[in-house]
């Protein structure tokens, strides 16, 4: 790991720190840059875990996250990214935690069988919809997105794979969400 020398990490872009982060490893570097979003990291967390013990664990270990993955990952934007990773920290937690029975209590089962059915039954209805509004993307767009949500590439790599300009990538993810949304929000007022 190189030593950074006389560099006030306090006067350097984003961008800047992103790039020395990724040349040189110093974990001080990213540690000024996570210091910028500090509060914004918790405050997703917060929204989306619900319970400030659990936000702040989930602060520290997006930090361990970020250790790995912005190497990893072309960073443009670091604030926009970030929240990114945060929210998807979340969201991985709370599905885990959806996955562990709370009790195998047969009165609580059925109790809470009704409750869980429903909102099983409309996660399935959500992502057949989804699965069914992703097929009406073309080709292109049905690529890309797959390519970036569900395997989690960069658009730079993406670009790569597809032999795409890079700004055709990020059209096309761009112009597929507001397709999908469109779609999803569509179907949701017919079923209504």
């Amino acid at each position: 790991m190189a030593f950074i020398k006389n560099i006030h990490l306090t006067d350097r872009s984003d961008q800047e720190l992103v790039a020395l982060y990724k040349q040189q490893g110093d974990i001080r570097v990213l540690g000024e840059l996570y210091q910028r979003y500090m509060d914004l990291l918790f405050a997703v967390c917060l929204k989306y875990l619900r319970d400030a013990e659990m936000a702040k664990d989930a602060v520290m270990n997006i930090f361990e996250e970020l250790v790995s993955k912005l190497p990893r990952h072309e960073v443009i934007h670091f604030r926009g990214w970030v929240y990114t990773v945060a929210k998807n920290h979340c969201l991985m937690q709370l599905r885990a935690k959806k996955q562990i029975p709370l009790s195998l209590d047969p009165e609580f089962m059925q109790l809470t069988d009704n409750m869980h059915l429903n909102g099983v039954l409309e996660k399935e209805e959500n992502l057949e919809q989804l699965t069914k509004c992703i097929d009406t993307l073309s080709a292109d767009q049905r690529q890309s997105v797959q390519l970036f949500y569900l395997q989690e590439k960069s658009y730079k790599e993406i670009a790569g794979i597809t032999n795409m300009e890079w700004n055709r990538v990020r059209s096309l993810i761009q112009n597929a969400r507001r397709n999908l949304k469109n779609c999803m929000e569509k179907n949701t007022l017919i079923n209504d």
